[in-house]
């Protein structure tokens, strides 16, 4: 039975390659029809969008609630966040020193339409910083799940999470009711994944037939530097970390994820693998606490791949301008991306709008070269998304290794590809974490927070309170 599960999802992706490879032919055949194809994009990524917050909500009250300590809590958010800032930085000096040394923008030319879309650009940029925390707060407890802010829907879960964690055994019940509402999230999640070749084919049609190939040519190598810059800091920088901290191989966790990598290149939109991000990273052995708190926390402050684009973007819109910066103004740009990154989201277009807003707040006269990428900004988000992705998945792996949150037998039998994810139900009651908690309440196992009358998977029973 589970392999005639795992035939079906694996048609529906070779289902999303065809469907990317047919809008790229119809972008290039028929561009003014293929233009009229963007809302099927749209659409699909929305339909993803609209699960997130209930995704969010529900892994963060099962983790947090589960936990009898908030002591925990504490520290793998304190955690995750120091990590976040030490690689975001990082990443952020990586693309300065690619940008010096290919110096792309040299040459170029900016033109009236391009100043007119670079402060179109601007407009949509965060305020302030202050904006950006006060926004943090909801209007009403509920207002987080229709406005779409994931970092709204992390603040009401945390809360909603300690004050269950405070009600003792009478709020069990509660957690067990949203164990079951994360089953059903999940497999309306399931469901909207069918709609993926549609969507794939609507977004990449759509590109191609506004942008065009002679449109790229002139921004070649930007493009190729930064994919080139992104690449690097995967399988060089994090894979490091990865092998050194966790002792595990980059290339196994990002072929785990290969199905994830192929919706966000289809969609453009790191978001739109992120409640499988999390479905995926719980069931590979990482405790739902660490899960729920690092994955939805990095989606809006560990995006490295952001990170790398705004540097080097900064870079080259300074060159392209005849104006290009000073070691001195490089070092004050950085410190102040360091600041602008952290309000950027995981979406389509938002590293656009961050960059314009940083130049804005920082040096205003260069504003008007945003317009230069703007062409090719739709090419850059596909690896500045699945860069962000991997940092995530990176980082979760590695705070769940430092925080001793990690079942490591169980990530050994999910990478050798023993223990294959659910892709009808995408919940793993399996592994349960219970190494995670075991020393701390006994039964308050990440595990435990998921319903128990449910069936749990056969090929993990065994594991459960390991």
């Amino acid at each position: 039975m589970a392999a005639a599960k795992r035939d079906r999802t694996h048609f529906l992706y070779i289902a999303v390659i065809a469907a990317v490879l047919l809008g790229i032919t119809v972008g290039f055949a028929a561009p003014g029809v293929a233009v009229e194809l963007k809302p099927l994009g749209t659409g699909f990524v929305n339909l993803i969008k609209m699960m997130i917050s209930p995704v969010i909500f529900c892994t963060i009250v099962l983790g947090v609630g589960s936990v009898r300590k908030a002591a925990k809590v504490g520290a793998v958010g304190g955690l995750a966040l120091g990590y976040f800032m030490v690689m975001s930085t990082a990443a952020l000096a990586i693309g300065l020193i690619v940008g010096n040394i290919l110096q792309p923008g040299a040459g170029l030319h900016i033109t009236e339409a391009s100043k007119g879309a670079g402060a179109a650009q601007a407009e949509g940029a965060s305020e302030s910083t202050a904006d950006f925390l006060l926004s943090i707060i909801p209007k009403t407890m509920v207002s987080s799940f229709t406005e779409g802010s994931v970092l709204q829907t992390l603040l009401i879960a945390l809360l909603a999470g300690f004050a269950i964690q405070a009600m003792g055994k009478s709020g069990e019940p509660i957690l067990r009711g949203v164990g079951h509402i994360q089953r059903l999230v999940f497999r309306i999640l399931a469901m909207i994944m069918w709609a993926a070749p549609v969507g794939a084919f609507g977004a990449i049609a759509a590109v191609v037939g506004e942008t065009g190939i002679d449109a790229l040519k002139s921004l070649a190598m930007i493009m190729i530097g930064f994919y080139v810059t992104c690449a690097l800091f995967v399988f060089l920088v994090l894979g490091a970390l990865l092998r050194l901290v966790a002792g595990m191989n980059i290339f196994s966790l990002l072929k785990y994820l290969g199905r994830e990598f192929l919706l966000i290149l289809s969609t453009s939109s790191s978001e739109s693998a992120l409640p499988r991000l999390i479905a995926k990273m719980e069931h590979l052995g990482v405790s739902k606490p660490v899960v729920g708190i690092t994955v939805p926390t990095g989606y809006s402050f560990n995006l490295d791949g952001t990170a790398i684009y705004l540097t080097m973007s900064s870079l080259f819109i300074a060159e392209a301008m005849g104006n290009p910066l000073s070691i001195g103004e490089q070092v004050s740009l950085l410190l102040f991306m360091i600041i602008a990154s952290k309000g950027a989201a995981g979406v389509t277009g938002a590293g656009l709008a961050t960059l314009a807003g940083g130049l804005q707040s920082h040096r205003p006269e260069l504003v008007d070269g945003v317009g230069l990428i703007v062409g090719i900004d739709r090419f850059m988000s596909e690896a500045r998304a699945m860069t962000n992705f991997a940092g995530n998945a990176v980082a979760t792996v590695l705070i769940g290794t430092w925080t001793k949150e990690i079942d490591k037998a169980q990530v050994a039998e999910v990478l050798a590809g023993n223990r294959p994810f659910d892709e009808k139900t995408l919940v793993d009651d399996g592994h349960g974490g219970g190494q995670d908690d075991a020393g701390d309440d006994g039964d308050g196992t990440a595990g435990d927070a998921a319903p128990k009358a449910s069936a749990p998977a056969p090929r993990d029973g065994e594991k459960a309170g390991v």
